[in-house]
């Protein structure tokens, strides 16, 4: 549990309003800040919660005198110790709801994301963990991401974005960055579906495209779209 949280503020398994908020923010702060553990600027947070900035900033300080994030104004916010172990415990929550989704009622890798948001905030920690037993601990998500384990670890996501990928040679999807229906529904149809083989063929510069074979044949795709696939080598 994160030390010293806001005295009126309940986490664990809670559909509080203002726990459900806290956890979104705390989560959507993570994702922006990556890896490299960079600030999370004020509008990219609210662009990613569709909330104005203002709200954003009011929220921000809350956070930041309850010890869950070190706000500075006008260089962003960044997850204290204890803020980034709940978020983590939100991630792990809905990428392992994702996973049970698909595996055991076979919805589809385009469908979970919406639902997951909905219940990572409603299930306990303990039910999460006979998730996580009943999957056989799995180490990612449909989409490839990384699935934080009990205590806080996380194995580190690999991958190269397909449009680095060097020409001529195979690859196997990884991760899938953009989590949109749409975009899943597109990959889906081209034939790129996590752990697909294909072969990147050439690069059409002059119009932004990457020419790619996989089962379904040969592709063309954006080079953005490309941006949003790490692939890695073939086993």
């Amino acid at each position: 549990m994160p030390s010293s949280p806001a005295p009126s503020v309940c986490f664990a398994g809670s559909t509080n309003l203002a726990s459900l908020t806290i956890e979104n923010y705390l989560k959507t702060i993570y994702q922006i800040s990556g890896a490299a553990d960079a600030p999370a600027l004020t509008g990219q947070l609210a662009a990613a919660l569709e909330v104005a900035p203002g709200t954003v900033t009011s929220m921000l300080r809350t956070l930041s005198e309850s010890g869950l994030a070190q706000y500075t104004p006008y260089e962003g916010v960044r997850l204290t110790k204890a803020g980034k172990a709940l978020a983590l415990r939100v991630v792990r929550r809905h990428r392992l709801i994702e996973l049970f989704l698909v595996q055991t009622l076979q919805l589809s890798w385009d469908e979970v994301h919406a639902e997951a948001e909905n219940m990572e905030h409603a299930v306990s920690d303990r039910l999460v963990d006979r998730i996580d037993q009943a999957l056989g601990f799995p180490s990612t998500d449909p989409h490839g991401d990384p699935i934080p384990r009990a205590d806080g670890t996380m194995k580190v996501a690999a991958g190269t974005p397909l449009d680095e990928w060097p020409v001529g040679q195979r690859f196997q999807l990884q991760r899938v960055l953009d989590q949109s229906s749409d975009f899943l529904r597109y990959l889906a149809e081209t034939g790129l579906r996590l752990g697909a083989e294909g072969l990147l063929k050439s690069h059409r510069s002059e119009a932004g495209l990457l020419v790619i074979t996989v089962d379904n044949g040969e592709q063309n795709i954006t080079r953005d779209s490309a941006r949003k696939l790490l692939v890695v080598p073939p086993p």
